[in-house]
């Protein structure tokens, strides 16, 4: 590993900001090539080592190659990492002979994507990351996919909602009922309508020499859209400034005798490597606080970009500081080592060290770990043979001429029912095919018995509806004029650079129809009526969509005029409590989009 040298000139301080801190050869056995790095520190002053991971998203399985399972090393050639069980053991050496290790997290670290940590609350993600050993972690902004009592008191406290056992309080693979995360949560920055922080906003770890302790100080910070992020969108919330909040936070624990801080923000960057552990024009929301926030913090981990970089970057007095980020999924794995001064307890910057280290998967999986990983692997495939409704006919992606589908359809009426389950609703609607992004529809829901164990003729699972519909997204209910809401739906065709027109269809709910004619200008193609009645312009209606839909970033800019949202439950939920209500579905007829030319 490469130090990080005090430079005395800033032509310097801005090459070393563009340079690897650590070769990237052999990143993942570092600890066990450096056998003395610990003497060798201790001897300057006292070593503390920083080890941390980030985006973890409950993948306790190892990801596949198509879903990340791989990540690009030294030579450019792609290397199989992932899976908490190799994480382990990764860990275990990593930290093997550093007497003050602190091992923690920087955000996101469930309210992932693989089924069996969905459907069982995100509890399996919990405890995987306890019996990993995390100390504490920032708050990210899927922490708050769904509210802020689910992170404060079911994720954190282990407080039960709904029917324990069936939506909660699981039983874990040690056969005891979910207690909650045994670390704890920091953001500095997000706060309540009164302005308090949901969470505390640093956390102090203390250091020991001999007999002496040191503090060292984390400041938690959280990406500033989390509160009306496509799957956060959480308005009762507020982002404080990040510069500022991590200012703030550094003086006050500089008033109580800290003088060893990192901040542990949720939000990143990128560089222009592809490979994991170097640095070449680093750029993105990090890299920018990096060069701003107080000399007071000297290290900044970061993370929400899946990105994987080794930077280091001078701070406002000029004194290089490392700024980092370790990938996403348990792909990667941060270690900082810092020295104390044994007089002062300020970070010696010139004595600083970092390298990513990839979680290969040549090692022998942690057997612990792995009793967890495959007990809710098990868990999750009997969770996803679980009958949630029957079919008489198929609900699939394929589109009429007027762009329509059974499965469109199906999801619009979705839309409107949740909707009206927590207030009035004119139009539920989702992007089918949208301008920009992917859509929610996944896959299809089929009368034919499939390949799964479970599966029978009309049976529609758990895991299937799961399969078929969402990606962690909440259906907002949003206010738009008629206008605005005219102005939505001709934005489903959209001139391209080239002069070609691009349809990008919207599936409505039952309790309206939308007549179209694509020889008429793009802009004024169609009329929308709502329970038979056209569409007013001065009138106000409530919508439901996807947040995603709602923000804008499906490509309907005339989206983004709504006011008034209304958090309704996430997609995967809503989707599977419509089917688990009403029981038995038919496909509609294909009526709702009518083309006339």
């Amino acid at each position: 590993m490469r130090s990080l040298t005090r430079p005395r000139a800033l032509a310097a301080l801005t090459a070393l900001a563009l340079t690897t801190l650590a070769p990237a050869g052999g990143a993942t056995t570092a600890a066990a090539q450096e056998p003395s790095i610990a003497t060798t520190q201790e001897s300057a002053g006292v070593p503390v080592q920083l080890v941390s991971i980030t985006d973890f998203h409950g993948y306790l399985r190892p990801p596949s190659v198509a879903d990340g399972g791989t990540i690009a090393g030294a030579d450019g050639k792609a290397i199989t990492v992932g899976g908490a069980a190799y994480l382990a053991t990764h860990l275990k050496n990593i930290r093997a002979g550093h007497r003050n290790s602190i091992f923690f997290a920087d955000g996101d670290n469930f309210s992932g994507w693989p089924f069996e940590v969905d459907a069982h609350a995100d509890e399996p993600t919990i405890e995987a990351l306890n019996a990993l050993g995390v100390e504490f972690t920032s708050v990210g902004n899927h922490e708050l996919d769904v509210s802020r009592s689910f992170l404060v008191d079911h994720m954190a406290k282990g407080k039960c909602f709904g029917t324990p056992g069936v939506d909660s309080c699981f039983t874990d693979s040690t056969g005891r009922r979910f207690r909650g995360a045994k670390f704890d949560f920091q953001s500095a920055n997000i706060v309540d309508a009164q302005g308090r922080t949901i969470v505390a906003p640093y956390k102090i770890r203390w250091v020991r020499d001999g007999a002496r302790v040191y503090p060292v100080g984390f400041i938690g910070l959280t990406v500033p859209d989390t509160p009306v992020g496509s799957t956060s969108y959480q308005p009762d919330l507020k982002a404080l400034d990040p510069v500022a909040s991590a200012n703030a936070a550094a003086a006050e624990l500089t008033r109580r005798g800290v003088k060893a801080i990192v901040l542990n923000m949720h939000d990143g960057g990128t560089d222009a490597s592809p490979t994991y552990n170097n640095c070449v024009n680093p750029s993105g929301p990090a890299i920018e606080l990096a060069k701003k926030v107080t000399p007071q913090i000297d290290a900044i981990v970061t993370g929400h970009w899946h990105s994987a970089f080794n930077c280091s970057i001078p701070d406002p007095a000029g004194n290089p500081r490392p700024v980092v980020e370790a990938a996403n999924h348990g792909r990667l794995i941060n270690e900082i080592n810092l020295q104390l001064d044994r007089r002062t307890g300020e970070v010696l910057r010139d004595k600083t060290t970092s390298t990513n280290h990839a979680v290969t998967r040549d090692v022998t999986p942690d057997p612990e770990l792995q009793r967890i990983v495959d007990y809710w692997a098990a868990a999750g495939d009997r969770k996803y043979a679980e009958k949630v409704a029957t079919i008489t006919g198929d609900f699939t992606r394929t589109a009429n001429a007027a762009g329509e589908s059974t499965l469109g359809d199906l999801a619009a009426d979705v839309h409107l029912w949740t909707a009206r389950q927590q207030g009035a609703a004119d139009l539920g609607l989702i992007a089918t095919k949208p301008a920009t992004g992917s859509t929610a529809l996944r896959g299809d829901l089929l009368v034919a018995k499939g390949t799964k164990p479970g599966d029978a003729e009309g049976k529609v699972m758990l895991g299937e509806s799961w399969d078929a519909y969402g990606y962690g997204n909440p259906v907002l209910t949003v206010s738009l004029t008629g206008a605005q809401l005219d102005a939505v739906m001709e934005q489903q065709w959209q001139t391209q650079p080239d002069g070609t027109t691009k349809y990008a269809p919207l599936a409505i709910s039952a309790n309206a129809t939308f007549t179209y004619d694509t020889t008429k200008p793009v802009g004024d193609r169609g009329e929308l009526t709502i329970d038979g009645k056209p569409v007013d312009p001065t009138r106000t209606y409530r919508i439901a969509a996807l947040a995603y839909t709602v923000i804008g970033a499906d490509g309907y800019s005339a989206f983004k005029s709504y006011t008034n949202p209304v958090r309704n439950n996430t997609d995967h939920e809503t989707f599977t409590t419509y089917l688990r209500t009403h029981k038995t579905l038919t496909p509609a007829p294909l009526t709702r989009m009518v083309r006339q030319g």
